[in-house]
């Protein structure tokens, strides 16, 4: 009997009221606890990069069973951890997904392998049984995962994957495992910025099917020695050149893939030293690194192509080309998918800052991120829900504007080669007119980016007047700056303000051993240029730093955002507004969302904040967030806009 059958109207009048309550409980819950909330692209006639948080971990597969590829995608990381469907509506080799929807938890080293007998998701140890209706509910286990690790000291990557290895019939399971002791993590460069400690191992085991029972047979080797790439695995056996035995790709911590041709038989491989993939554009890499390839016959074409995921959050398409050249298969470079667009994202661990950048009389953003790119993102309208364009890559002379580490200029090492944390404000810092951009990166030089009003130019220092005193730079820098340089703690951002209001634009950061300091501006023959820095800023009591969300004082009570050393220094995104209205700035910094510290006196010498504490219990950040304000609805109160660590957009109203 239905339940609100005509016999039964009092009883459905009753539920509906109780529903009714419910519902204008939540709205006024809603309205009263209103916190950051991600901002969308409104503009349901673009799309975007398919994208997720920090670090995209692809499970290629038919999750909706129409028969054409879709895509789920692990994302572990801080604030938008979950397992995430992309469904393809259309069913093309290279759709525009839809936009993600979040079907449960992140899953940690997931792995999917594409064999005869269909799909298998995997974590270390287990196979995930039934996957595609119960997710990670189900496990069966296969092997001891923690027996595999001893003899490791620092394991990151353990990447498990199921294929009939020697053709026996029975399914037998390979580990990608990387080790990190040798490489350590920080600071061990010496003085010509040579890396002294070991590179990262990444091996593959095999764990053979005996009797139902796996077995562990070790490490496998190629070329006759022990298969060894450069961290991070993700190895992938398949007929990659088509001639009957099982290949094997792996991926790395960078951003490469190798080939490791078989070249015995199916049921007894033999593997030859590894190549690097190319094609005649080169080496063929991905954009970022901590890459997740997974091998799959995406367009159905008889190739077994690469599904590979990035750092920032894509997922690209290397597609499997079917021809050979010296034995070696041949791929496409890497082509990003793209998705319907709804959340604005810029890659990860954006830094963005809010500005009218194209004079239009609206707010638009002007960002980093963890890659070293810049970007202008357009608003196009919509008022206090605005509607924006996709990102367009910042250009000087014809060239994308890319910062990066290369091999040593990371202090934690070479394995941040494709990592430029760039982190920015926007002024008119030469005071022509024109609003230039002043960043800092993974390096900890302050530079600047003209804008000539028709074009950008190039990156150039950051000019100091130093008179007879000395160039500082951090006590862990292998490499010193010139004397008229301006270098400082990595990842923390120079903001240009004319703070002492003498009409010269100065810079306020994080100095060389993390306080807060005070660059003063000056104009010297039409140049711009500034003074060593200067610590005005106080603290009104000392205070423990920790989780990001404190600052400590020391003796004299000047204000140190960062007591850190080498590769926990830095760090610090902030940026200055008058929150409280009262006529003078108070500062904003990364926190687990953003901190407050309270201007609460103000003398020329003399600045003392007041810690507040985070603006909300919201988590965003694992690493950093960047906070910039805003004023969408133009009704003179700031909000606030924080780029995350997953590379997307949050905006609070206070």
């Amino acid at each position: 009997m239905h339940l609100f059958s005509k016999s039964n109207s009092f009883l459905k009048h009753f539920f509906t009221l109780i529903l009714s309550v419910a519902l204008l409980y939540n709205s006024h819950a809603q309205e009263v606890t209103k916190d950051f909330e991600i901002v969308k692209y409104n503009n349901p006639n673009t799309s975007s990069f398919l994208g997720v948080g920090l670090w995209a971990w692809p499970l290629p597969m038919d999750y909706d069973g129409d028969g054409d590829m879709d895509m789920l995608v692990s994302c572990p990381d801080k604030p938008f951890n979950g397992l995430y469907f992309f469904e393809n509506t259309t069913g093309e080799d290279f759709p525009d997904f839809a936009p993600p929807v979040r079907i449960g938890d992140a899953i940690k080293n997931v792995q999917i392998s594409h064999i005869d007998e269909g799909v298998k998701v995997t974590i270390p140890g287990v196979e995930l049984v039934d996957f595609k209706t119960k997710l990670a509910s189900s496990e069966q286990v296969l092997f001891d995962a923690e027996e595999l690790k001893k003899g490791f000291e620092k394991v990151r990557f353990n990447q498990w994957k199921m294929v009939d290895y020697d053709g026996d019939g029975d399914l037998d399971v390979v580990v990608g495992i990387d080790d990190w002791a040798d490489y350590g993590w920080d600071n061990a460069f010496n003085d010509k910025g040579v890396w002294v400690n070991g590179p990262l191992h990444g091996f593959v085991f095999l764990l053979e099917n005996v009797d139902g029972k796996y077995v562990n047979k070790g490490r496998i080797e190629a070329g006759g020695k022990m298969l060894d790439v450069y961290g991070a695995p993700s190895p992938n056996f398949a007929d990659f050149d088509g001639d009957g035995d099982l290949d094997l790709i792996c991926g790395e911590f960078l951003d490469r893939m190798t080939y490791f041709e078989n070249t015995g038989t199916r049921q007894k491989p033999f593997y030859k030293e590894g190549v690097f993939l190319k094609n005649d554009d080169g080496l063929i890499k991905m954009d970022l690194e901590m890459i997740i390839p997974v091998a799959v016959d995406w367009d159905k074409d008889g190739h077994i192509d690469l599904v590979v995921g990035d750092e920032d959050g894509r997922v690209a398409l290397i597609r499997n080309t079917g021809t050979l050249s010296n034995n070696i298969p041949q791929f496409e470079s890497a082509k990003y998918f793209r998705q319907q667009s709804d959340n604005l994202k810029f890659g990860a661990l954006a830094t963005p800052v809010s500005v009218d950048w194209d004079n239009d009389g609206d707010e638009d953003i002007i960002t980093g991120n963890s890659a070293g790119y810049f970007a202008f993102i357009e608003n196009i309208g919509g008022g206090e829900n605005p509607v924006w364009e996709e990102p367009k890559l910042l250009e000087a002379g014809g060239e994308v504007i890319r910062i990066q580490a290369d091999d040593n200029g990371s202090i934690q090492g070479p394995a941040e080669a494709k990592w430029g944390y760039t982190t920015l404000s926007v002024a008119d810092w030469d005071g022509d007119g024109n609003q230039d951009i002043i960043f800092n990166s993974i390096w900890g030089k302050i530079e600047w980016i003209k804008n000539t009003g028709s074009g950008l130019e190039a990156p150039q220092p950051i000019k100091v007047l130093r008179g007879d005193e000395k160039a500082t730079n951090p006590a862990w820098n292998w490499w010193k700056s010139a004397e008229d340089e301006l270098v400082t703690q990595w990842r923390t951002t120079p903001v240009a303000v004319d703070w002492d209001k003498d009409g010269v634009m100065d810079l306020v950061m994080l100095d060389f051993e993390g306080y807060l300091a005070f660059y003063k501006g000056i104009n010297e023959n039409g140049e711009q240029a500034i003074l060593p820095g200067e610590r005005i800023f106080y603290g009104d009591k000392a205070s423990v730093y920790t989780n990001r969300d404190k600052a400590e004082n020391d003796e004299a009570g000047q204000l140190r955002l960062n007591n850190a050393e080498a590769g926990g220094s830095g760090r610090r995104k902030i940026s200055f507004v008058d929150w409280d209205n009262d006529g003078d700035l108070d500062l904003l910094v990364n926190s687990v969302n953003v901190t407050l510290f309270e201007n609460i006196s103000q003398e020329s010498d003399k600045v003392i904040f007041s810690w507040k504490g985070p603006l909300s219990e919201r988590i965003l950040a694992g690493h950093t967030t960047s906070p910039t304000v805003v004023d969408w609805d133009k009704n003179g109160e700031w909000e606030v806009l924080v780029g995350a660590e997953d590379g997307h957009f949050y905006h609070f109203v206070r």
